[in-house]
């Protein structure tokens, strides 16, 4: 690591490292955005589920990211940067610049992933100013229209919608509303597409926004064997607080997952330079939430879905070679709301507010212009629980205050020996929660639409679907899950849904089906209307996924599923129960159902 720091020398505290280059709030040098000579390009980076302490920059000996590091070493790093507790709600703040709870966003399956249709991104900002828009990875804020990424924004889609896949070597996935094949590990053909897009915006003459999801290291715990093999015996030296905690497993599986990225990171650097294009682009690295398992964070309290420091703080670096300086740390909290006004600002665009937001432009920190940048508080929040940050105290969910000064992995509750910040936050909390949920914690079971403007087809898998009778799921975890052991006529599938426009449409599910079941009656119905098809072709692959894991999953295993066309049916404007059961089985078995599919017929 020594080779990629100027002096080769770190200060550690207990919760960070400063390079000891590393300018804190020094006076800079730098160009201002409209000396730019033309609006600079954007790639923003986010990994899911890596912690802060996922990086060597950040102190962990485990592993090594020179990549991401030295975005770091050239650019602006904000040491406390703050994102939610678990994966949608950072993609919809990050998008929108509004706090996730303001956008509908509420949970991270089952239709809570989505936010509101008329939320406004900042792929649609940026597509409006003139930019060519990509996302490349995993979405997870709505598979249907109008929450798909190309109904906000983005001209170009490749990765899966859903909040997790459960096989990362050439997988399904969605291409602007297509099903296609990956191609080899999904971090590296993520990269791929994305290097792609961009040379082709760069042959063109035109600025992109370039926004690269990746899915790991969120589980299942897959990476190849080259990063693998680094950490399948390496005994690791650093630790988390609760060691006992740890699984080894899964932690060296995660440690290699982040490596990858950041060999996947270095070839989107390397890219840049060899079309010429670094020092106009602006590139942004952050990860969604805290880590997805105990491993060493910095002494921090917390992990993926507490709202404690060590859930919700996140790296955060940004390069913009001769704009912003290099080796410069910002120690003001910030946050995933911030990003939307801060790369407008930094582009010089103008942004079309239809809705308020609740981020700030951070140019003036990373600029240090002078100006006094007041304390603030930045919420965080996981359904109805609320923590509350500021610079120097956080405000548990719990009710508890801690010194984050003093007191950084908030071991001691001074909530007695403060009572008036205590209140004061307290105060604040409830002041914010009236102000996001004006009339109370929003309805969870919003409709699945089936229709919405040109969206001519409509996605409704397994996982925003409910099961009655004795069928199953795959897993607990919905998402990327599949309905099995139907066996009953009695049973069914059920979808709250509202159809948008009317009109004809052909309906196909993804089944799989032995020899020895097939010649059942399948029928799909909604609001009076019916169509019914008949299982006729057998289809029985094999599970996929326990060969690559190198530790064990919770999520479902994945297979092959086939379409089956079950005809056409008449859909009238309006909400119902789209239903999906059996009218006859001749066999132990209807199917496992994976997903529906309804196209408009023009």
């Amino acid at each position: 690591m020594n080779h990629l720091i100027t002096a080769g020398l770190l200060v550690c505290t207990i919760t960070g490292i400063v390079f000891a280059d590393e300018k804190i709030h020094s006076p800079v040098k730098i160009s201002s955005t409209a000396e730019a000579s033309q609006h600079p390009n954007i790639v923003i980076i986010l990994a899911d589920d890596q912690g802060w302490g996922d990086l060597s920059s950040n102190g962990n000996t485990n592993l090594h990211t020179p990549n991401i590091d030295s975005l770091a070493r050239d650019g602006v790093r904000f040491d406390r940067f703050y994102v939610g507790a678990v994966c949608a709600p950072t993609r919809a703040a990050f998008l929108t610049g509004r706090y996730h709870a303001r956008t509908g966003t509420t949970g991270v399956s089952r239709g809570q992933e989505r936010f509101n249709a008329d939320e406004y991104t900042i792929a649609q900002v940026f597509k409006t100013a003139g930019y060519a828009t990509g996302a490349f990875g995993k979405w997870h804020n709505g598979t249907q229209y109008p929450n798909h990424p190309n109904a906000k924004g983005f001209d170009e889609y490749y990765g899966f919608t859903s909040g997790h896949w459960g096989h990362y070597f050439s997988p399904m996935l969605d291409h602007n509303g297509t099903f296609v094949k990956g191609n080899g590990y999904i971090t590296d053909d993520l990269t791929d597409k994305a290097m792609a897009f961009i040379e082709k915006q760069v042959q063109s003459g035109k600025p992109f926004f370039t926004y690269i999801p990746y899915c790991t290291p969120h589980s299942p715990m897959q990476v190849p064997d080259r990063f693998w093999d680094r950490f399948a015996d390496k005994q690791l030296k650093m630790h988390n607080r609760e060691p006992h905690k740890e699984q080894p497993d899964h932690l060296r599986a995660a440690l290699a997952m982040c490596e990858n990225i950041d060999w996947n990171v270095g070839r989107v650097l390397k890219k840049l330079k060899s079309l010429g294009i670094a020092d106009n682009t602006i590139v942004v690295y952050f990860s969604d939430n805290g880590p997805n398992g105990v491993r060493w964070n910095g002494d921090m309290k917390g992990k993926k879905g507490s709202l404690d420091e060590g859930g919700v703080r996140s790296p955060f670096v940004i390069r913009w070679p001769g704009h912003l300086p290099a080796g410069y740390l910002v120690t003001q909290i910030a946050g995933a709301i911030d990003l939307l006004p801060t790369l407008t600002d930094l582009a010089g665009i103008s942004r079309p507010e239809p809705k308020p937001i609740d981020g700030v432009s951070l140019k003036p920190l990373m600029m240090n212009s002078g100006k006094s940048w007041p304390d603030r508080m930045i919420f965080s929040s996981l359904r109805q629980r609320v923590s509350v940050r500021t610079d120097q105290y956080r405000l548990s969910d719990k009710g508890q205050l801690f010194d984050m000064i003093k007191d950084p992995g908030q071991r001691k509750d001074i909530s007695k020996l403060k009572p008036l910040v205590t209140a004061k936050l307290k105060k604040a909390t409830a002041d914010w929660k009236a102000s996001v949920w004006p009339h109370g914690y929003p309805d969870v079971d919003r409709p699945f639409l089936i229709g919405y403007g040109n969206c001519v087809t409509t996605q409704l898998p397994a996982r925003d679907a409910i099961s009655h009778g004795k069928i199953k799921r795959s897993s607990r975890h919905p998402n990327c899950s599949f309905f099995f052991n139907w066996t009953s006529t009695n049973d069914s599938i059920t979808w709250h849904a509202e159809v948008v426009e009317g009109g004809t449409y052909e309906a196909i599910l993804y089944y799989t089906c032995p020899q020895a079941d097939l010649g059942s009656t399948v029928e799909l119905s909604f609001n009076g209307k019916k169509v019914q098809g008949k299982v006729t072709e057998a289809h029985d692959p094999s599970l996929e996924g326990e060969a690559q894991d190198r530790a064990k999953r919770s999520e479902s295993f994945v297979k092959d599923f086939k379409p089956l066309k079950l005809g056409k049916i008449m859909l009238a404007k309006g909400t119902g129960q789209l239903t999906l059961r059996a009218l006859d089985i001749p066999g132990s078995q209807v199917m496992d159902f994976r997903l529906l599919i309804l196209k408009r017929i023009q």
